[in-house]
């Protein structure tokens, strides 16, 4: 073992978790392709190590944005309780497959998250020459936030993350939540999914829990700050940015497998 790995994922974990609290993207995205380019890593065992990190990085994230505004519980009790059981669904799933048509799976949509955040991006610059919304927005209640978290678990047991990532774009243009709301919503609907992927990953013995350890640690010591910007700092730069590394990983992912 090599005397830096530790230092280097501690390292490494402190910015995935400052960039995770920003976007409220729990960290993963960034996480497994990184573990699949840099460490050579299946990527089953990739999406299971992130998971290691992901985890506690999401529970820091929700209890911060709560601090700041009040997350509806009924509802995100609701969204929770329909990913359970569809994670572990999509977890299985996930680890019936070959690596590398997973590798290209989770590479497609990374492309299309890539997408969303051009779209966002975009959108947030012509936003003060859109017209007002008409009518009111539905409201999200606890039964269309269980429907929600059923899509999102079976997405988030596949590809290890991305629940969150697919429920805020819906929370937000649906039912037009402000952004903030949305993300801490979404990763509030994801722990108990997460847990139980983690469970299934770690079970099959996919995932090294000496990397996800200390990713884990370096994330929490810097989510906190990435929230704190997520309520004080415009995000069109950043988001922009992020979109233009994912399109990179893609390339990156698709020339490996």
């Amino acid at each position: 073992m090599s005397l830096y790995l530790i230092p280097a994922c501690l390292a490494a974990g402190g910015l995935i978790g400052f960039l995770g609290g920003v976007l409220g993207i729990g960290g993963g995205l960034i996480a497994i392709p990184s573990l699949v380019l840099l460490m050579g890593m299946s990527q089953q065992l990739a999406q299971g190590t992130a998971l290691i990190m992901v985890l506690p990085t999401i529970m820091m994230a929700v209890r911060k944005y709560n601090q700041q505004a009040r997350i509806d519980k009924r509802v995100a009790a609701a969204g929770a309780a329909g990913a359970v059981v569809f994670t572990w669904v999509g977890a299985r799933l996930a680890l019936g497959i070959d690596s590398r048509s997973l590798r290209l799976s989770f590479a497609v949509f990374l492309f299309f998250i890539a997408l969303f955040y051009v779209w966002q991006t975009w959108r947030a610059g012509k936003a003060p020459r859109r017209k007002p919304a008409a009518g009111p927005a539905p409201a999200f209640t606890p039964r269309r936030a269980c429907v929600l978290g059923m899509l999102c678990g079976t997405l988030g047991g596949f590809f290890g993350v991305g629940g969150a990532v697919l429920a805020v774009p819906i929370i937000t243009s649906v039912f037009r939540l402000p952004q903030t709301s949305a993300q801490a919503l979404a990763l509030s609907m994801v722990i108990p999914g997460s847990t139980i992927a983690l469970a299934t990953y770690g079970w099959a013995g996919q995932a090294d829990w000496l990397v996800g350890l200390p990713l884990a640690l370096g994330s929490l010591l810097f989510v906190p700050v990435g929230v704190r910007l997520a309520y004080r700092l415009p995000e069109k730069k950043l988001r922009a940015c992020f979109a233009a590394m994912l399109f990179a990983t893609v390339a990156l992912l698709v020339f490996e497998a």
